[in-house]
């Protein structure tokens, strides 16, 4: 029975101020696995006076006393990461082969790159006699999702770390292992006591605690569009900066003359992996209506491939995180059989042979419009929509038909029209010929899918305050 019953607050573990404890559940059989303490208010209090406190230190710290903090972080990452792997798998049910090669392995990778594109920054630019500089904006609370637990937090917290901010971390009650670890790996790497903080709990009380609180100067969400609208609401009074990474839909654009084979194979594996529970994932495959019994034919014998069962087997595909998530995608799969949408493969119900855990039969649908629920609602789970169109504008017409604007995928043999594709589809990260994700880059989406950008040293400016000083050189 693993126990998350301490926060990690001013560089010690500390009780929590009241709040209730919570079991956590194992998705993937359906029994407690542990406990995990709620967080309150009191709670947030005490970890932002521990930020607002550390703050001056931190962030007047040398850049080259970051930097080599950030690269101990990696050393001591690398050294649990097996750990990591094996509490991810627990909490929120991906397989080992996800969890250890991807889920866990990230986190380091994200202070690496972190730390490299830190050295070749500059907080400083001169124009004329003036100097304009980028400054820490101060205490940063930092709500994090269960999906991909490790990553989301090293995704934030990193680069806040490394501009100079300091932070207070909600991570998901449902998913809380990994983040107690991350606390206990950047204790042992030496983070100086109140530069980062934990306190577990609620979205209601917790997150709302951190959006409204008058002592967070900004506040990053990634999670649901409604989160994100709670949050910015709960933020608003206080004028504090708000980053929401949200929801999406997709739209992959499968061209007439790409490599079908390829192209199908590649969108469907990215549904799949993680049990259908990636923000980016492209579940909107659009593919030239001549082309759609094809299509779903090779959609249905990649499907084939991704076995469901025990995670910690030799399983491809886990369970989904919650016996609430599972009832989500069960009753979106019945709506789009009710809707007269084909189904190629999978529906509703547990894979055969399981019956308990919150496991989700790989599902296509093929003959989509997208008017049906299953086409506009950000599913989470392993269901892939297959659209038919007739001309490239239709293509581009259904594909920008969304309230999200996460991720887009174009596929093609013909790069330039691939390109020419992808600066039309209103989105903030588009992948041409299943282009896999890459931290060099922003990563970020238009519309309800949020505003401002993770990864390389996009995710700085999120951290930074802008100061232009007048008359800073002397005349010429």
């Amino acid at each position: 029975m693993r126990e998350c019953l301490k926060f990690y607050i001013g560089g010690q573990w500390v009780d929590p101020a009241g709040g209730q404890i919570a079991e956590v559940i194992n998705p993937a059989t359906e029994a407690v696995s542990g406990r995990v303490a709620l967080g309150t208010a009191a709670d947030v209090d005490k970890a932002v006076a521990a930020a607002r406190t550390a703050f001056p230190a931190w962030s007047a710290t040398p850049v080259q006393t970051r930097i080599a903090l950030l690269e101990h972080v990696v050393e001591v990452f690398r050294s649990r990461v097996n750990e990591m792997a094996e509490l991810i798998t627990e909490e929120m049910g991906a397989p080992t082969w996800l969890s250890l090669g991807s889920q866990a392995a990230i986190g380091p990778q994200h202070f690496q790159i972190t730390a490299d594109f830190l050295k070749k920054f500059s907080f400083h630019q001169d124009r004329g006699t003036h100097r304009v500089v980028k400054e820490p904006i101060g205490v940063c609370g930092f709500i994090t999702p269960w999906n991909w637990p490790i990553h989301q937090i090293c995704a934030k917290t990193a680069p806040a770390l490394a501009v100079g901010c300091t932070v207070v971390l909600k991570p998901s009650e449902l998913a809380p292992y990994s983040a107690q670890l991350f606390a206990e790996i950047l204790d042992a790497a030496g983070v100086p006591p109140g530069v980062f903080n934990l306190v577990q709990g609620e979205g209601p009380v917790v997150g709302s605690a951190i959006a409204a609180h008058p002592g967070v100067d900004m506040v990053s969400l990634t999670g649901s569009t409604r989160a994100g609208a709670d949050v910015a609401r709960a933020a608003a009074a206080s004028i504090k900066r708000v980053h929401q990474e949200l929801g999406g839909k997709s739209p992959n654009i499968v061209l007439e003359d790409a490599d079908l084979t390829a192209a199908v194979t590649g969108g469907v594996n990215a549904v799949m992996s993680n049990s259908g529970q990636s923000c980016r994932a492209p579940t909107r495959m659009l593919v030239p209506n001549k082309l759609m019994p094809q299509v779903a034919e090779i959609a249905k014998q990649v499907a084939a491939n991704w076995t469901v069962g025990d995670p910690k087997g030799d399983s491809r595909m886990g369970p989904v995180i919650s016996g609430r998530q599972w009832d989500k995608v069960q009753g979106l799969i019945r709506q789009g059989i009710e809707a007269g949408a084909e189904v190629v493969t999978g529906g509703p119900g547990r894979p055969d042979g399981l019956s308990k855990g919150y496991f989700v039969r790989p599902t296509i649908f093929a003959g989509v419009t997208n008017d049906m629920a299953i086409a506009r609602e950000e599913i989470f789970g392993p269901v892939l929509c297959i659209l038919g169109y007739d001309t490239e504008e239709q293509a581009l017409a259904i594909a920008n038909d969304t309230d999200y604007g996460l991720g887009g995928y174009v596929q093609s043999k013909n790069l330039d029209r691939a390109r020419a594709v992808a600066s039309k589809i209103r989105a903030g990260y588009v992948c041409l010929n299943n282009a896999p994700l890459d931290l060099h880059v922003p990563f970020g989406g238009y519309k309800h899918s949020g505003n401002g950008r993770e990864f390389s040293d996009y995710a700085f400016d999120e951290f930074l305050e802008v100061k232009s000083i007048l008359g800073f050189n002397p005349q010429p």
